[in-house]
């Protein structure tokens, strides 16, 4: 019998066995961290449920206090594995990762199998793209905990308000606990446990324009050209499929895109990135390269009989890489050197769920994915497993895979690398969006706790389709939606093929110029866009934060889902807001381009009170200077003062890692009619002041603006009388 077999012989003993169900103690219990307690059930078994999350193994540092009070009970029924936490008072709980629904996660549930689902239509959204197992419980004073269930397989999540369920169809788990004086201290712990985003290239922080798909090397051409003359600022052209050839991926279309590296020349000429999909399906075709080399290297998941899984995508029949295996991790790494080799900037990995169209078969063989009892052959430390548990993980082991082949390919850069399909501890190697929303209201206003869901749920780097992917967009919606989306922390507009034209200017010269107002809004706060990103890289903390943030103790903020942080300092209320709960204390709101308070579709901006937010001229890309001047907004707390910080580095590459960096600490001080501000404090080696020439500072108060100029090498004085 091979190593396959007895597996699998052992795996269907354990789903038979214990019909009825049995609790099942916990076997160890432990800190592995500040605040972070380890608990595993009695016969937990790695080879059964391997870690997909987390970054590390963490290490135990202590014996579990006895006044530790969050305790979760184990339980196993038909020989499926499932946990469950009691919990007592009044906590609002959140999380669970891409979630539709309310921010405000009390009596929800989910189900954690990744699912392509357009318009969010299956079982009504509670089945998405990525599976994030993992609850935050706030209480009334503010303090919090995380749970964190450390599985893989498919599983349903319930959050009751006086109990957390988590009930899967696998084998038994670990879970990880977190509590600690506050939510954001929580999420610095989930940090710990599953990893951080890596510090992402200044220019992906841009605006993005994308379409399924710009079908030739002239329409490409056209779209960048109409955002140069239209002064509409744009960092980034998108390629859906259409540059393949048949849907062939790692290839191009010899009649529509002849010459892809002579275009992304062309785009890099003129202040543009291009970004290319690649989905994981290999078109079956013998005289096809990449089929042949997947052959070769016998890297294909394979049915139960050993023969080659074959499902249909778009090329038709594909073969599937194994990505649970190392050598096809390596290989797949490998494709990329040729393919970026032509100037592709990052690297779009869609359908990884992985999606399959098997709308031909009985509607009771329909999956949408891989068979469940299709195995896959890990290695190193994956053992081998049913696709029931590696299913949700395939879309983070391929974007693994992608990330080490961009680095590879260009390791002076910062690979920029998106994704459909993830599992927490997946935002180590790319960014994501929500997937194939619709153009509709009711998804605009979805996309705001959607994405504040996935920020607190250690995914930060996200944001949806900007004016809906699927159905057509009117110019009413458009404006609405990029009026906040332009300050979500991944802003790119999509349209899927057969609706209507959804760039900034295709809804007439009105909302062309609303939607310019929105991105050079955008653009302006790339040096505070940037320092937040920076924060997010080290502390694991959300760019989009939820209102709940700015106080944590209020109640009424607790399920305010129409407004959100971008930080701490900056608080963004969306036009379609009615009526939303604000947080309490100082609030100004501030101006960044001429019209912007009077246009009627931008989001209301507002500075907290005793901060200073760093923002830059308009520019028109990336790689204009921002910093021509340096503009500080500054609003003082009760006592007349504030603080803000400012990251600068090269913008790409790595050399920040060697401290060529400056991390700038600006304080202000009310001293009679004047406003005092200065550095304070410097970390890093970089010369900030061949960064930062002129820096002009505005202090408001009661509404009312004050300037002042100066430059970084002395005190900048503002008369406020």
């Amino acid at each position: 019998m091979t190593l396959k077999n007895i597996f699998f012989s052992f795996l269907i003993l354990f789903f038979t066995s214990g019909i009825n169900a049995q609790k099942v103690s916990v076997q160890k219990k432990s800190l592995v961290g500040n605040g972070i307690a380890e608990f595993i059930p009695t016969g937990f078994d790695k080879n059964l449920t391997p870690s997909l999350i987390l970054a590390q193994e963490p290490v135990q540092i202590g014996e579990l206090p006895g006044s530790w009070k969050l305790i979760p009970e184990f339980i196993v029924k038909e020989g499926k594995a499932g946990a469950s936490l009691k919990l007592t008072g009044n906590i609002s709980l959140y999380g669970g990762g891409e979630v539709t629904g309310p921010l405000l996660r009390n009596g929800q549930s989910i189900k954690l199998w990744n699912t392509d689902t357009g318009a969010y239509s299956v079982e009504g959204g509670k089945r998405l793209y990525q599976s994030h197992p993992w609850v935050m419980g706030v209480r009334d004073n503010g303090t919090a905990f995380g749970i964190l269930f450390d599985s893989s397989w498919k599983a349903e999540l319930h959050t009751n308000s006086d109990e957390i369920v988590f009930n899967t169809e696998g084998a038994l788990f670990r879970i990880y606990i977190i509590d600690r004086q506050s939510p954001q201290e929580v999420l610095m712990g989930l940090a710990e446990l599953t990893g951080t985003i890596k510090l992402p290239a200044r220019w992906t922080l841009g605006y993005h324009q994308c379409r399924f798909s710009y079908a030739t090397e002239q329409r490409v051409r056209e779209i960048a050209d109409t955002f140069r003359t239209k002064n509409i600022p744009c960092d980034v052209i998108w390629m859906d499929i259409d540059y393949m050839d048949e849907y062939r991926i790692f290839t191009f279309d010899k009649n529509q895109f002849p010459n892809p590296k002579k275009l992304n020349k062309d785009l890099h000429d003129k202040g543009f990135r291009a970004v290319y999909m690649v989905d994981p399906g290999v078109k079956f075709d013998e005289n096809y390269s990449v089929y042949q080399s997947g052959s070769k290297n016998d890297i294909w998941v394979k049915n139960p009989d050993g023969t080659d899984y074959h499902g249909k995508v778009w090329p038709g029949y594909c073969t599937f890489p194994d990505f649970t295996m190392p050598r096809t991790r390596n290989w797949w790494a490998g494709l990329y050197k040729d393919f970026l080799a032509t100037g592709i900037d990052g690297v779009w990995n869609d359908m990884n769920e992985p999606a399959i169209f098997d709308g031909d078969l009985p509607e009771n063989q329909r999956l949408g994915t891989m068979p469940y009892d299709t195995p896959h052959r890990g290695g190193d430390n994956l053992p081998e497993g049913p696709h029931l548990l590696y299913h949700n993980a395939y879309g983070r082991l391929m974007v693994e895979a992608s990330y080490k082949g961009i680095l590879n390919a260009n390791p002076d850069k910062r690979p920029f690398l998106l994704t459909r399909a993830n599992i927490l501890g997946g935002q180590r190697y790319a960014a994501t969006w929500t997937g194939d929303n619709y153009a509709s209201m009711e998804h605009l206003k979805l996309s705001v706790p959607m994405s504040i869901t996935l920020g607190l749920s250690g995914q930060p780097f996200n944001g949806p389709d900007i004016g809906g992917f699927l159905g057509n967009t009117s110019g009413d919606l458009w404006a609405n939606w990029l009026g906040f989306g332009a300050f979500m922390p991944f802003a790119r507009g999509h349209a899927c093929n057969g609706t209507n034209n959804k760039e900034p200017w295709a809804y007439g010269e009105a909302i062309e110029k609303t939607s310019k107002i929105a991105l050079e809004r955008r653009y302006r706060l790339l040096p505070y866009l940037y320092t937040v990103f920076h924060n997010t890289s080290v502390t694991g903390l959300p760019v989009m934060c939820p209102a709940f943030f700015a106080d944590t103790k209020d109640p009424d903020l607790r399920n305010e889902e129409q407004i959100f942080l971008v930080g701490e300092n900056l608080l963004v209320i969306p036009a379609f807001a009615n009526k939303p709960t604000l947080p309490s204390g100082i609030w100004e709101d501030i101006s960044l381009v001429d019209g912007d308070t009077n246009d009627a579709y931008q989001a209301k901006l507002k500075i907290k009170g005793g901060s200073i937010i760093p923002v830059g001229k308009i520019i028109q890309n990336t790689g204009e200077n921002s910093f021509d001047p340096l503009t500080l907004i500054i609003c003082l707390d009760e006592k007349g003062k504030a603080e803000g910080k400012l990251y600068l580095d090269d913008g790409d590459g790595w050399d920040y890692k060697k401290d060529d960096y400056s991390l700038l600490t600006f304080v202000a001080e009310k001293q009679g009619n004047d406003v005092l501000i200065k550095i304070s404090d410097k970390k890093g080696k970089r010369n900030f002041e061949k960064d930062l020439n002129k820096i002009t500072a505005e202090v408001i108060i009661n509404g009312k603006k004050y300037k002042g100029n100066g430059t970084s090498k002395g005190v900048i004085k503002v008369r406020i009388k």
